[in-house]
């Protein structure tokens, strides 16, 4: 597969050939995406991306030999030779709690359905690129409101995060809530009167401060620490 100079690089882990065909042809037919690496199981994913360098990674949950949420996590173990490594959307056609908790608990930047519409699925690809994380719409709400009960079940590492939280300044502490609630840097932005750029700003410290990942940790730890309750 020949690269094209500035394109966000995609690998596609599925264990059905057509499936796999299927997204390349669409991801291929985008100027700014392009497939470079293929596999259709966890352990030729991780072997394949040892060897070749993608910025984002749609994988399978549900492959047999390795499962995607064990390559998932292997291959964010892998020394990265970017700054962070590739980022990861998990892909299933179950929209259960329990893949999309491991997928997030394993590193997954996003969790989507595989009949999610197309334009979602290439949004997704930009999104995480870009560091932001996607969840399926369908599935956030649902999932976080399920897990909240264990999230916030104390743990050392928890009660590291509410201290980290209680260090946030007041503006952080509004941005850190609106993301917790789903919104989008732009929204934030109209929401407390700022700049986009301000938002990142802030946002880029919430991470370093809270020591996330991305976005999706964000979210995680704002139920662990109860800045956000299910249903609100």
């Amino acid at each position: 597969m020949t690269e094209t100079a500035g394109a966000i690089r995609v690998a596609l882990v599925d264990d059905q050939q057509l499936v796999r065909s299927g997204f390349g042809m669409l991801i291929n037919s985008q100027p700014d995406l392009e497939v470079v690496a293929e596999a259709g199981n966890g352990f030729d994913a991780v072997r394949v991306l040892a060897a070749t360098s993608a910025d984002v990674v749609l994988m399978d949950v549900r492959m047999p030999g390795m499962d995607g949420i064990e390559a998932t996590r292997r291959i964010l173990e892998m020394p990265a030779g970017q700054a962070s490594g590739p980022k990861i959307v998990v892909l299933t056609t179950f929209d259960l709690d329990e893949y999309a908790l491991a997928a997030i608990e394993a590193g997954a930047s996003g969790f989507l359905l595989k009949d999610a519409p197309p334009e979602e699925l290439l949004e997704a690809i930009r999104t995480v690129h870009r560091g932001d994380a996607v969840i399926a719409p369908s599935t956030t709400r649902r999932l976080l409101d399920h897990v909240a009960p264990l999230l916030r079940a104390r743990t050392p590492e928890q009660n590291g995060h509410a201290a980290a939280v209680e260090r946030l300044t007041a503006r952080e502490r509004d941005v850190f809530e609106l993301i917790a609630q789903g919104r989008s840097n732009p929204e934030i932005a109209g929401d407390l009167f700022l700049s986009e750029a301000t938002v990142k700003t802030h946002v880029g410290h919430i991470l370093a401060k809270l020591e996330a990942r991305d976005r999706v940790q964000i979210v995680v730890i704002a139920y662990e620490t109860g800045v956000v309750s299910p249903g609100n």
